[in-house]
């Protein structure tokens, strides 16, 4: 089938089923509102909820636009290589996040990760991460609400303009309305509604194609070849579709991008933080890891599916981009109402990962900036009100940030690329600060800053043509590596040379100055076998291995 036009025809039945999703993701939010009474029951809901919300907030969370449709994308363009992104760039990074950091994280009771920083090292690290993060969220927020756009542009024939502020409109009324508590369970809703419109593409193309062999011999015969099926071959060079050589998919993706998104993504943190005790907050990055494993079976599956039954897929511009390979299944295989469920998922699936952004942004716009350097001491009713504001803020300068999300034919390449110029440095920062005691604050905020330097020279240097990299995803995978060495080092030359905090000053922040309780605040039930944050993770961690195997 060729790209033509992606306009579906959707029928009453299919309207009215994305209607009652919207007004349900509303009612949900003034729902929430009743249990807002103080600002952190706004920014972190009460840290209340037990952790199978918080688990699948969390990975709903980042169910945006990077997974949806970049995820297809990759899976039409790269292959079976995609699975990378799930089992060696999230699987492990999360169940590091339950088992290690986060008893840092809650035992502190930190409210953001820039405040963790603060507390670890100095302000003037605390602020360059705050003001990073703050930028980082509205630019991430900005590709979640230009896709939804350009889905519902294509797909319904909206104007751009309209789908841009419809969307941004009903996120920013439930959240301004419900806080944290209407972002997260709306993000449980919208988990079950992403799958209910996934699920039946993956399904119905499998059964078009032949089977999982029939997609198997058909991707043989495309222009992947057998390169496509596999994750491991010839990735000692790069000569394969990815173009990446193994060491940069362990050390740069499994290492420093996935575990510098996963630990230090305070959008993504957010939701542990708001766990009811800290083995609910252990366990909710672990719990996520579950549905995280299986999920490229509605992501990189279409998107071989879309590769091998459209003609003509990777066109530069047009409707045959790769970003489109969801979209065009949708209009080739589903049958009116499963269409509304499908185009439903797909718009939820955006409206989550933005709400992620900007209830992350104005957490730390609130807390981390205008608490701490403008107006200090104020009410607590004040800053509930700055953070209603920020909403408002965040979402304004979100729809303005869509727009540069237009310049990335993949957007998958956009959003790593962002990944490593503020999440790796971020994430070598916390890690040395964490385990090496001896690291001082200075050497704290000279080494962000570097590394932030490091991998944004990196990737200018590659657009400018003076670096060569054989895709630019190879590029954000050395760029993350680079923030990484030139944190390290940075680290390592200038600590000796400045003053480190007293061991007083870093109990419960750093290894080895005192153990954090991790059953102080239990309830009855937490000593469970099943309820093991270590024994959860161990076991996601074998399955994530033994799923390779199919596919080496």
């Amino acid at each position: 089938m060729d790209g033509g036009g992606l306009r579906l025809d959707m029928d009453v039945l299919d309207y009215g089923i994305l209607v009652l999703y919207f007004v349900t993701v509303l009612g949900v939010g003034f729902a929430a509102r009743r249990a807002i009474r103080t600002s952190v029951d706004f920014f972190l809901s009460g840290r209340s909820l037990p952790a199978w919300v918080t688990g699948l907030a969390f990975v709903s969370a980042n169910l945006g636009a990077l997974e949806i449709i970049g995820m297809a994308a990759n899976g039409a363009q790269y292959g079976m290589m995609t699975l990378h992104y799930y089992w060696v760039g999230a699987v492990p990074a999360m169940v590091f996040l339950g088992i290690v950091m986060m008893p840092f994280y809650y035992g502190s009771r930190v409210r953001s990760v820039p405040e963790y920083l603060r507390l670890r090292f100095n302000r003037p690290t605390h602020l360059l991460n705050a003001l990073s993060f703050a930028v980082a969220q509205v630019l991430i927020a900005g590709v979640n609400l230009y896709a939804l756009a350009l889905v519902m542009q294509a797909l319904l024939g909206w104007p751009l303009w309209v789908a841009i502020v419809v969307g941004a409109a009903i996120v920013l009324a439930y959240i301004t309305v419900g806080g944290l508590s209407g972002a997260i369970y709306n993000e449980v809703l919208q988990f079950f509604v992403i799958l209910a419109g996934l699920i039946p593409i993956t399904v119905i193309g499998l059964v078009k194609v032949g089977g999982v062999d029939g997609l198997m011999d058909a991707v043989r015969d495309s222009k992947l070849g057998e390169a496509g099926l596999h994750t491991w071959a010839d990735t000692g060079s790069t000569a394969n579709p990815l173009g990446a050589h193994w060491i940069g998919i362990v050390f740069g993706l499994g290492f420093v991008l996935s575990f510098g998104y996963w630990t230090t993504n305070f959008a993504e943190v957010q939701r542990a933080l708001s766990a009811r005790n800290m083995n609910a907050a252990r366990r909710t990055p672990i719990i996520a890891a579950y549905p995280k494993l299986v999920i490229p079976v509605v992501t990189v599956i279409p998107g071989l599916i879309a590769l091998v039954t459209v003609q003509g897929l990777g066109a530069e511009t047009g409707g045959l981009q790769y970003n489109n390979a969801i979209p065009l299944l949708m209009r080739d295989l589903l049958p009116n109402g499963v269409l509304g469920v499908a185009v439903t998922g797909l718009i939820a699936s955006f409206m989550a990962g933005m709400a992620a952004n900007v209830s992350g942004f104005n957490t730390v716009f609130t807390y981390d900036i205008w608490q701490a350097y403008v107006h200090r001491d104020r009410s607590d009713e004040y800053y509930l009100r700055v953070g209603r504001l920020a909403t408002v803020g965040g979402v304004v300068v979100g729809i303005g940030t869509a727009f540069i999300a237009a310049g990335f034919s993949n957007i998958m390449n956009y959003i790593q690329a962002l990944f490593s110029l503020f999440n790796a440095p971020l994430f070598a920062t916390f890690i040395i600060g964490m385990f090496w005691k001896r690291m001082s604050p200075t050497a704290g905020f000279l080494s962000l800053l570097s590394g932030t330097v490091a991998s944004l020279a990196t990737y200018l240097l590659y657009k400018g043509g003076v670096l060569a990299f054989n895709s630019d995803l190879e590029e954000s995978f050395w760029g993350a590596g680079i923030a990484f060495v030139t944190v390290a080092v940075v680290a390592v030359v200038v600590t000796p040379l400045t003053r480190p905090k007293r061991d007083d000053e870093l109990r419960g922040l750093v290894y080895g100055t005192g153990a954090i309780d991790l059953t102080a605040d239990g309830l009855v039930g937490d000593t469970a076998w099943y309820r093991s944050p270590i024994l959860l993770g161990g076991i996601v961690l074998l399955l994530s291995a033994l799923l390779y195997l199919p596919v080496l």
